[in-house]
């Protein structure tokens, strides 16, 4: 240290002005080690503060977020910050805590990976256009209709089909209209502006009601993982092991998966 700390004699053993000091500054810091450490563990025991959650817009809104605000009203020392996208999110380098994503996933060892659900992909048009274009009956036929689809996030548009051997494949098909939403795309197809794939929890109460019509049902049949995705880390914090918990629940109890 540069600095005499203690007297040391065959008696005693005393600190010098320096010593009382230095260990005032100690014990100073050590206090700060142990309230570090005693926050540390509130975190992670104790439910509270922000989480950063960012969802898939449509799905997000109608299903996800009834669930998050269920767990905030249990924990009220949450604090929710949630965002709506639908491109690929870096969760640490955009520092957020968890993330609801479709479709299949990268492997990566800086992520868990928590599977909630499976998205079931369909074809509809309304009643109108169907009677006015025809019903397509093959994949080939979309090449003679008009196709709505939403985002391309910079690739080729393809929409998830069954092939002969009952695998699914991606298969291309000519685009009409492109918006930047699902939910605008619903509203085109209602409107009778052509075809579109889109999950069919989306299309399930137009479908119900006939504003919407299934079309090529042996043909569509994609399917696509909904997973919750955060940093992998030793111990999950306890605010966001209860929005896990709660979307697992959720998922379990009342998941809109099934086709």
């Amino acid at each position: 240290m540069g600095a005499k700390l203690l007297h040391r004699t065959t008696r005693r053993l005393t600190l010098t002005p320096a010593g009382e000091a230095w260990l005032e500054r100690c014990v100073a810091a050590l206090g700060e080690l142990d309230r570090g450490e005693n926050a540390l563990l509130l975190a992670r025991d104790t439910p509270g503060g922000e989480v950063r959650i960012d969802l898939p817009t449509a799905f997000g809104r109608l299903y996800i977020m009834p669930v998050l605000l269920d767990v905030a009203k249990r924990y009220p020392a949450l604090n929710l910050n949630v965002s709506f996208t639908d491109r690929r999110v870096d969760l640490i380098g955009e520092n957020i805590d968890l993330a609801v994503r479709i479709g299949k996933l990268e492997d990566t060892a800086d992520l868990v990976a928590l599977r909630i659900g499976v998205q079931h992909m369909v074809i509809v048009g309304a009643p109108g256009y169907l009677e006015q274009r025809g019903v397509p009956r093959s994949w080939d036929d979309l090449h003679a209709h008009d196709c709505i689809v939403g985002r391309r996030q910079g690739s080729r548009v393809a929409w998830l089909l069954k092939q002969a051997d009952g695998s699914i494949a991606r298969q291309f098909i000519p685009i009409k209209h492109e918006f930047q939403d699902f939910e605008t795309v619903l509203m085109a197809v209602r409107a009778g502006h052509g075809l579109t794939q889109l999950p069919s929890w989306m299309v399930r109460d137009d479908v119900r009601k006939g504003t919407l019509r299934t079309v090529l049902e042996g043909w569509s049949g994609g399917e696509l993982p909904i997973n919750i995705l955060w940093p992998h880390m030793k111990t999950l914090p306890a605010k966001m092991r209860v929005v896990v918990d709660g979307l697992a629940r959720w998922a379990r109890e009342s998941s809109p998966s099934a086709p």
